[in-house]
């Protein structure tokens, strides 16, 4: 009985029941086990962390993307009447653009957030080539303007350019925005009414826009300048048109039509089948333009 008694405590342990003792090893185990897991959580949320904070700070930098350098005016017969200005905004700073007089109505463009006017060249000389007359600015810090660009100046510089176009006696003004340059289209036209107002590549803001292409960072609280083209399109009471590629990936067409659907009207919709979100004067060719300059006829009345 004796030998028996020690053979079951032997099985059994000091202390307890084989269920007991069992008990006992598996907590040592997890404890191993999560160890390496809760410092690899760690360690991924101090990367988060550190990335976050460096799209914070740098978030001017991936959202603007300006040539700053001069742009030259271009010479020859081709480009008759087309003139360089400057022109002073309200905090102080010089900003340049082009003016190329055409007939009695002048389109006030506002170009996207890269490069500079000179880009746009053949595309100006489309538009020209219907008519109107063409006045582009280059933002802050573009195209061999002075400053660096925010969203309050590049506000501050559409104003300054649409006060220089009236200074030059115009007086039937339509503002076409060309992506970025939408939601600074947007903010003049609720402040000062255009004849008519050209959104092309647009979006709701740029807190959507930035959100679907960092959608594993929080855009919509990181982002100082919102954009939110879509808070203020409301105010504007002058006709619109939108232009969108059906395979735009920058600011895809969703974001154009929740925009669309938001304006108060009278208000219209093109778009240019299998344009993404650059090329749309050249893969719509002449019905884009006829678009336009139809728009801008039913639009803005006749003397």
């Amino acid at each position: 009985m004796d030998g028996e008694r020690a053979r079951t405590e032997d099985r059994e342990g000091p202390g307890g029941s084989p269920e007991e003792v069992g008990r006992e090893g598996p907590p040592q185990a997890r404890r191993s086990f999560l160890g390496p897991l809760w410092r690899l959580a760690r360690a991924l949320g101090a990367g988060y962390v550190a990335l976050a904070a460096l799209a914070y700070v740098f978030q001017r930098r991936l959202q603007y993307l300006p040539s700053r350098g001069p742009v030259p005016l271009p010479s020859g017969p081709r480009w008759e009447g087309l003139e360089e200005f400057r022109v002073q905004t309200a905090d102080g700073l010089w900003i340049l653009g082009w003016y190329w007089p055409g007939g009695d109505v002048d389109l006030l463009i506002f170009h996207g957030n890269a490069g500079h006017r000179g880009h746009r060249l053949e595309w100006l000389e489309e538009l020209h080539s219907l008519g109107f007359g063409l006045c582009m600015i280059d933002y802050r810090g573009y195209g061999g303007s002075e400053g660096s660009p925010t969203e309050r100046g590049l506000y501050l510089d559409a104003e300054a350019a649409l006060s220089w176009l009236r200074g030059r006696g115009a007086k039937k003004i339509v503002y076409m925005g060309e992506s970025l340059g939408t939601a600074v289209a947007v903010e003049l036209a609720r402040r000062h009414p255009p004849s008519a107002l050209i959104l092309e590549s647009g979006f709701s803001s740029a807190r959507d826009v930035g959100q679907r292409a960092y959608p594993f960072l929080p855009v919509r609280a990181l982002l100082k300048d919102g954009y939110d083209s879509i808070e203020k399109i409301g105010e504007v009471t002058a006709p619109i048109l939108c232009i969108h590629g059906t395979r735009d990936s920058i600011a895809p067409m969703e974001l154009a039509r929740k925009l669309y659907e938001s304006a108060p009207g009278p208000k219209e919709w093109y778009e240019v089948a299998g344009a993404g979100h650059n090329d749309l004067p050249w893969v719509g060719g002449r019905r884009y333009f006829e678009t336009i300059r139809d728009f801008v006829r039913r639009s803005v009345p006749a003397d």
